[in-house]
């Protein structure tokens, strides 16, 4: 039996920059401090951090006032911002400089006197972070569907944002429908929004589906990358898993499986990976070799928010 790594796998930059910035804000400032909404979408990681000292609250009006509060990876509306000021909190922004680019694109078009148009899954985090850092009404187009029969005001002055950890192929579907409705609207920019490390672990998952019999992938059920990467292997015809870890996997979906394939989403840490492994190992009673697929070496970097550096 072989298990075959996909590449690139697991953490981003801007999961590492955000985990980064609850445990140097614990170091440097004691424990506990404040979380609004889990840091990333990994129970693991989260509970992580809980034991060295993070508490996770819902909402800023459960941590108590002038706190050290830090905002997750996902961004926060406009409302969240000025509910932590009226509270003296001392906050410190991990908000993914990639989302934090999308904000600042809505903005733009607001100001600029554009309809605005969302591309991302309704409920999401980033979603309501985004829609709330303007002032008038974003519209929500969650798929095909809403495209062909969304209501425009002014289809001559309309533009769209998406959420950055969509599927490539579903999102290049959905504009393409609203291109073709709305022809005022920009062309061709897609997949703009959409992050490197969502794009690269896509196209990884693609390649590895052509040489294995079974896809598993590491993540959360709420991680919308990690629900991507499983969809892609169903749509390769895969038997396709998305597990919290090694404690989710079943014997029977080995049977006469030679070549595993094995990712992570980028929320999910590669000792999850090395669990996953172990268990496999245990299971098949027999040989496992290992081995990585080819892909590129990401080298992205975020610099840590200001209050936390040394």
């Amino acid at each position: 039996m072989n298990i075959i790594l996909a590449k690139p796998r697991g953490f981003c930059a801007g999961v590492t920059r955000a985990i980064e910035t609850v445990e140097k804000a614990i170091a440097k400032f004691g424990a506990p401090v404040y979380v609004r909404h889990e840091i990333v979408h990994n129970k693991f990681v989260v509970e992580s951090l809980r034991k060295k000292g993070a508490i996770f609250v819902t909402e800023v009006d459960q941590i108590p006032v002038g706190a050290i509060t830090i905002f997750s990876a996902h961004g926060v509306s406009d409302r969240v911002e000025e509910d932590a000021a009226i509270r003296g909190l001392d906050v410190i922004d991990a908000t993914c400089p990639l989302v934090s680019k999308v904000h600042r694109e809505a903005k733009k078009y607001e100001d600029e006197g554009y309809e605005i148009i969302l591309i991302g899954h309704r409920g999401h985090p980033e979603v309501e972070g985004t829609r709330g850092r303007v002032k008038k009404e974003v519209i929500l187009v969650t798929n095909e569907e809403d495209a062909r029969n969304v209501e425009i005001k002014n289809p001559e002055k309309i533009a769209y944002v998406t959420q950055t950890t969509l599927s490539v192929d579903d999102t290049k579907k959905i504009a393409s429908i609203l291109e073709a409705r709305f022809p005022k609207m920009q062309q061709g920019l897609a997949t703009k929004d959409i992050c490197y490390a969502t794009q690269n672990r896509q196209d990884a998952v693609r390649s590895l589906c052509s040489i294995v019999d079974v896809l598993l992938v590491i993540g959360a059920q709420n991680s919308s990358n990690s629900n991507r990467l499983r969809d892609l292997g169903e749509e390769s015809g895969l038997p396709s898993y998305l597990i919290s870890g090694a404690e989710d996997l079943k014997d029977e979906w080995f049977a006469n499986v030679e070549n595993i394939g094995l990712t992570a989403g980028a929320s999910a840490p590669e000792i999850l990976v090395q669990g996953v492994i172990n268990r496999i190992k245990e299971i098949s009673k027999s040989d496992v070799a290992v081995s990585d697929m080819e892909g590129i070496t990401e080298n992205v970097f975020f610099a840590l928010p200001r209050k936390v550096r040394k």
